[in-house]
């Protein structure tokens, strides 16, 4: 059995049902529309969100999920979609997991007006049945995940990221998100308890280490596989290559930030940069970092009764981790 079927087998049930909410959740009047979602819907990926969702609110009530938690589920993968057709606009990427993405296919204002309209059926879905708490949690994310994408803009144009920069950048752009699932799971069953900020905390660890992982895929090693110096094309800061910046002489920086800046398409001089990072222990660095944030997510499943829910919170922290893409 493959490690994602693992994870979601014991909210199998609970994913089912919510496959159907959430495609009612995505109806409308106009066929258009109807068409697209209808598009959208087929080529999901794995669905971790909801997953994150079923499985904290399942672990926090000793096994019960109510329509709340459907929601909330069904709120975030309808934000979450939103954002992914927004972001192949501002990317100009034709497309999304081996598909076409809507704008491909139907042009970018479109694709920005149908990214639109799934927010308003998120936010109207939370509204309409007065989840409020759960609809600020949400709205938080949303807010944090632009800012960390302009931080990220801003701060990408001079290359001089600091530790922290770097640390805020992806707690915002990829953590956040994490974090409002597992929240989001805490506080459908178990509102105003102390489980729904831990499980925030919990879900940010998480997101951090899998992104600090999609950093090291740049770089390769014998477990990852081959380097692709993706993020050194497309002049992105990452964790080995900050670590390396702040641990070089001024001249090997000045041939770094040359390399990355000007270089950057010259497949000779990527590699060789790649080789640069690795050798001054930028990698090792970036691995360490992302364990330990590892262990402070087990950490605080670690304080939950062995449930089949919280076995596969420990499996899906594996999975991130040994992920090979």
């Amino acid at each position: 059995m493959k490690v994602v079927e693992q994870i979601k087998e014991p909210v199998s049930y609970e994913m089912e049902l919510f496959e159907q909410k959430f495609r009612l959740s995505m109806a409308s009047r106009i066929a258009l529309l109807n068409r697209i979602t209808h598009f959208i819907v087929n080529r999901k990926g794995k669905q971790m969100r909801p997953m994150f969702v079923f499985l904290v609110a399942k672990m926090v009530s000793r096994g019960q999920v109510n329509e709340r938690t459907y929601r909330g589920a069904a709120v975030i993968e309808l934000i979450h979609t939103a954002t992914l057709v927004h972001d192949d606009v501002v990317d100009d990427s034709l497309k999304r997991r081996g598909f076409f993405s809507v704008n491909a296919l139907w042009k970018n204002k479109i694709a920005v007006l149908v990214g639109d309209y799934l927010l308003s059926k998120g936010l109207l879905l939370s509204i309409d049945n007065n989840d409020f708490d759960l609809l600020k949690i949400i709205s938080v994310a949303v807010r944090e995940m632009s800012e960390g994408e302009l931080l990220q803009i801003e701060k990408a144009r001079r290359l001089d990221i600091t530790e922290d920069v770097y640390y805020d950048i992806i707690r915002k752009k990829t953590a956040t998100l994490i974090a409002a699932c597992c929240s989001l799971g805490a506080c459908s069953v178990a509102p105003q308890s102390e489980d729904v900020e831990k499980m925030r905390a919990f879900g940010e660890l998480i997101g951090i280490a899998f992104q600090i992982k999609d950093d090291l895929f740049d770089y390769g090693n014998e477990r990852i596989g081959k380097p692709t110096g993706i993020d050194i094309k497309e002049q992105k800061m990452t964790l080995p290559l900050i670590y390396t910046l702040n641990n070089c002489t001024a001249t090997e920086k000045k041939w770094i930030i040359n390399s990355v800046k000007k270089h950057n398409r010259d497949k000779k001089r990527v590699r060789e940069v790649i080789d640069f990072v690795i050798k001054s222990g930028g990698l090792d660095y970036a691995v360490k970092a992302m364990y330990d944030y590892r262990n402070q997510a087990m950490e605080i499943l670690d304080t939950y009764p062995e449930t089949e829910y919280k076995k596969s919170l420990v499996l899906m922290l594996e999975y991130v981790i040994d992920r090979k893409k």
